[in-house]
């Protein structure tokens, strides 16, 4: 019996303890393999050697009684760090039946070598006493049948084996040889099942597995199963190759990624992430940064798609990132850089000056290769020394950032030019990179390029002042020379970081004006800049004013043209030089000949020619320039809208340049001139109303009138209403402000002339001017014909206004009993929503008149125009009118039509109505207005003090009055009410 405290063994002996499985166990070697009990299992097995059943039957029994015993056995007598040590193999018991069942698998072997079942299991068995207890895990969902290497990788890193306990390398290395051993006799019958040769791969993962396993022998199983099995089982083989090579690292990984990659190449990203890596003691940034550059290239030619979705800019952009990281490392210096760009524009030299080549044959016959040889790559590509990631040449990063990144990717320069910048940094060539970022502000084409690397450029200057600062802060020591030097090199240094602060804004405008040079207004800005500068300013005009093309420019070129010469005429922007007319007047000559897009512009700048004249005096030459300008060609027929012609063959129609003329004649020229120059606008066709309305005035303030009533005679001939309809507005007044009555028959036939053609919604005015006319010079009764006539063709919505002036005219000339024939008419004619409110009118003239019942039935018309919910207003004036007037029979017929009328007009679309009547009135809900009772609210207007008339019956007594008012009153008021039979409404 053990005792109590575990037993301590010592190294030899559980040293002791191996080898269990070599050679293998017999009943010979080892006599406790076979007890009594497995004397009939033996016996059975020696009857039947080549039973499969019998042998499975008796290697399942042999498991099931180690199982069973396992966990009858008791705690182990011996430490636990000997107990860590041998893991599986810590007991006696587990020993003995490793024994057992090696004995027995071997034994089944001998008889079944070929069979897979027997071998995984016997393999199962002896990797469960030397590997541990695997440890399993819940996995959800399926897996991709075919999934890319990528997530294939990822996959497998997650079902990675993993176990617990296993057997100890260094105590135990005889079983683990002997499981490899195992392993190599299974593949030797069964090379070709991928999931034999992956559960010997699984071996080499294991933490535990011996150094002589786990490097050059699990390399030479890897490639001897990529040998051995078919190339449709490889990518099984190869998820689990890339991953052990990225657990060993160094030069294990480099090698077997490149030999996938020569397959696969979709895997080099990963690749230069593990060459990049930090866990990576010997990191390859060059072989990364070509294999980026090459993926780059074949990603913009399409021949690469990354399976991270990066685009061809992103990889770039990830080369780029290298390069900065590891400048050193990756890129060339100066002079190598130097020297291989030369040698680059040497050959695009020689290339472009080589001359035609000879035939390559003649009659079919070979005489020479075309072209010197080109050595490819194994995909076919021209090979590249950039790309090669064997070559030890380093980048020329200059070239390669020139050649594949600005030239292509033109709308990421600002980054591209960081860039670069950062490596030439990175180092410590600072005067490169300072030209670099100088070259990089100069090239760019947009705000956000310029910003990046403007930002950039100020950072680096600021980071090497606070440098050049912390070193003569810290340098105490230093010799003076070397402080002074340095003092030297800071003050170089915060000048150059002002002046590149204070050139900021000329830098983004030169931006500007490079995606566009015929932008005006940034020239225009750029001028600004300057200041009080003249010299710049004037050189910055003329070179302005050199790169622009007229046609291609933006708006307002011509004003660069006229500021230019106000620069000249005002003395510089200062004023304190000499006014330098001269200058002035070559710079406008010059406007004067270029094809604006716009003939205005030249117009404006003939204009403002002539103005300049005027400011200092020049009367005559002022009216000269305009006389060149407006100088008409002996074809007049060109269309002014046809672009195709210059700018000057249009000029002369220009409407704008007349009317500055003809200004200009009325101010310092004759009368006669300037009728000339009215007369030749006229003559050209392009005079508008307002020029006619001007030549008019013109001529009435030189007493000219019959010529200026000539003129406006002759622009209701050009145009047509409603333009005309302004022209003859102002000819009518004035024809008959002078005339009066004197000429009555003669404004009587330009009214009749003017509304001939004046459409329906223009001739109200003229209407009321021709009445009026009559009125106070003709004869009433052919100013009551006027307004008839306007009452029939004036438009829909003047027709009310013009009845209700028609009605007051005829009430003021002839009384008000000569309005019923106007009033019966305009009841006719008007629109429904107008003849309730005529009607009302109307009723209201007929109660003047004493005629009762001619108001009663011009009110019972117009109530088919009048929904209760909606004109409440109406009905409340009949109610008024009833009371006043009426007896209880016409209250009731008045009662009985609302409710008629209500019930026509009880649709969805007049509840709406009524509703927002009553919102923008400001009233009570439609529902309350609907539901009032008229003669209750008249009853509480009496009862209240007011003085308006109480209701007094024709026929009956109060007491029939207060009944048909309670028979009117809803039940909620009045609980006698008195129920009024249809036939009695009738």
């Amino acid at each position: 019996m053990p005792s109590v405290a575990a037993i301590s063994l010592s190294a030899e002996d559980l040293t002791s303890f191996f080898p269990l499985t070599f050679p293998i166990p017999t009943p010979k070697t080892h006599p406790d393999l076979i007890s009594t009990k497995d004397l009939h299992r033996e016996e059975d097995l020696l009857r039947n050697p080549t039973s499969f059943r019998a042998w499975w039957t008796a290697l399942n029994n042999a498991r099931e009684a180690f199982n069973a015993e396992k966990k009858l056995e008791g705690p182990l007598d011996i430490s636990e760090e000997a107990a860590s040590l041998l893991g599986p193999l810590a007991s006696p018991l587990a020993r003995v039946n490793l024994q057992r069942l090696t004995y027995l698998y071997e034994a089944a072997l001998v008889q079944f070598p070929g069979s897979f079942k027997l071998w995984k299991a016997y393999l199962n068995m002896r990797m469960s006493f030397v590997l541990g207890k695997l440890v399993t895990r819940k996995r959800g969902g399926g897996k991709k049948k075919l999934p890319e290497m990528k997530d294939a990788l990822e996959d497998e890193q997650e079902d990675i084996e993993e176990w617990e306990g296993a057997l100890d390398p260094i105590l135990g290395w005889e079983e683990w040889k002997a499981l490899i051993a195992t392993f190599e006799r299974a593949l030797m019958w069964l090379p070709k099942l991928p999931r034999l040769w992956l559960m010997y791969l699984s071996i080499f993962f294991h933490p535990q597995c011996p150094a002589q396993i786990s490097y050059t022998h699990a390399r030479h199983t890897f490639d001897r199963s990529l040998r051995t099995l078919p190339p449709s089982l490889h990518s099984r083989i190869w998820v689990r190759y890339l991953l052990w090579a990225e657990r060993k690292g160094g030069s294990t990984t480099v090698a077997v990624y490149r030999r996938y990659l020569a397959v696969d190449p979709s895997m080099t990203e990963r690749f230069c992430g593990l060459l990049l890596s930090s866990s990576n003691s010997a990191p390859r940034p060059l072989e990364a940064a070509k294999l980026l550059l090459s993926l780059a290239r074949k990603a913009k030619s399409g021949e690469y798609i990354s399976p991270e979705g990066k685009s061809p800019y992103q990889l770039l952009g990830d080369w780029i990132e290298v390069v900065e990281k590891y400048a050193d490392d990756v890129g060339m210096d100066i002079d190598e850089t130097d020297a291989s760009n030369k040698a680059a524009v040497k050959a695009e030299a020689a290339a472009a000056d080589s001359t035609a080549l000879e035939p390559v044959s003649i009659d079919g016959k070979l005489i020479r290769f075309g072209g010197p040889a080109v050595p490819v790559t194994s995909d076919g590509r021209p090979y590249d020394e950039d790309e090669d990631p064997r070559s030890s040449r380093k980048l020329n990063v200059e070239q390669i950032i020139q050649k594949d990144g600005l030239a292509i990717y033109k709308d990421q320069a600002g980054r591209l030019w960081t860039g670069l910048a950062t490596y030439w940094i990175k180092r410590g060539e600072f005067d490169r990179a300072k030209q670099t970022f100088e070259e990089g502000l100069k090239s760019v084409l947009t705000v956000r390029d310029f910003t990046q690397i403007f930002d950039a450029y100020a950072e680096f200057g600021e980071s090497l002042i606070s440098a050049l600062m912390q070193s003569l802060e810290d340098g105490d020591d230093e010799d003076e020379e070397e402080a002074a030097e340095t003092e030297r090199e800071l003050d170089a240094r915060m000048k150059e970081f002002e002046d590149l602060t204070d050139r900021r804004p000329f830098l983004l405008n030169d931006v500007l004006i490079r995606r566009n040079p015929n932008d005006v207004q940034e020239w225009e800005k750029r001028i600004a800049l300057w200041g009080e500068d003249d010299e710049k300013v004037a050189e910055t005009y003329t070179k302005a004013l050199e790169t622009i093309v007229p046609r291609k420019a933006t708006a307002n070129l011509h004003r660069l043209y006229v500021n230019f010469a106000k620069f000249y005429e005002e003395g510089g922007t200062t004023g304190q030089a000499e006014p330098d007319l001269d200058s002035a007047r070559k710079i406008l000559e010059k406007a004067s000949r270029v094809n604006f897009k716009a003939v205005e512009d030249l117009a404006e700048i003939w204009c403002e020619w002539a103005e300049m004249e005027i400011r200092h005096d020049n009367y005559d030459e002022a009216i000269r320039v305009m006389q060149r300008a407006a100088a008409i060609p002996k074809n007049t027929k060109i269309n002014y809208h046809d672009h195709t012609l210059s700018a000057q063959a249009r000029l002369f129609k220009s409407l704008k340049l007349w009317s500055f003329y003809v200004d200009l004649e009325e101010s310092i020229g004759t009368v006669e001139s300037t009728k000339a120059v009215y007369d030749k606008i006229l003559e050209l066709r392009i005079a508008n109303a307002q020029i006619i309305v001007n030549y008019a005035a013109f001529l009435e303030e030189n007493k000219y009138f019959e010529e200026s009533f000539k003129v406006y005679e002759r622009g209701v001939e050009l145009f047509t209403f409603p333009v005309s309809f302004e022209i003859w507005n102002i000819y009518l007044s004035k024809f008959v402000k002078r005339y009066g009555g004197t000429k009555l028959e003669r404004a009587r036939d330009l009214f009749e002339q003017a509304l001939e053609k004046c459409p329906p919604k223009s001739c109200k005015p003229l209407f009321l001017m021709y009445a009026q006319l009559e009125e106070d010079y003709g004869l009433a009764k052919r100013s009551m014909n006027i307004f008839d006539r306007a009452t029939q063709v004036v438009a829909d919505e003047d027709k009310f206004e013009m009845f209700s002036i028609y009605i007051a005219k005829a009430t003021a000339n002839f009384g008000l009993p000569a309005t019923r024939p106007i009033y019966e008419r305009a009841l006719e004619v008007l629109p429904d929503r107008q003849t309730a409110e005529m009607c009302l009118r109307f009723a209201g003239l007929e109660r003047k008149l004493g005629e009762i019942d001619r108001a009663r039935s011009i009110y019972a018309h117009a109530s088919q125009f009048c929904d209760p919910r909606v004109n409440p207003q109406f009905w409340s004036e009949w109610n008024v009118f009833e009371i006043e007037t009426g007896s209880e029979d016409t209250f009731r017929e008045m009662l009985r039509i609302k409710r008629s009328v209500q019930a026509q007009f009880n649709t969805e679309a007049s509840y709406l109505a009524a509703q927002t009547t009553a919102a923008r009135q400001g009233t009570r809900k439609a529902e309350e207005i609907v539901e009032q009772d008229a003669m209750a609210a008249a009853e509480k207007q009496a009862g209240g003090g007011a003085k308006g008339p109480a209701f007094v019956a024709a026929k009956s007594g109060p007491s029939n009055v207060d009944a048909s008012a309670e028979s009117e009153a809803p039940a909620a008021t009045n609980a006698d009410e008195i129920h009024i039979s249809d036939d009695e409404d009738l």
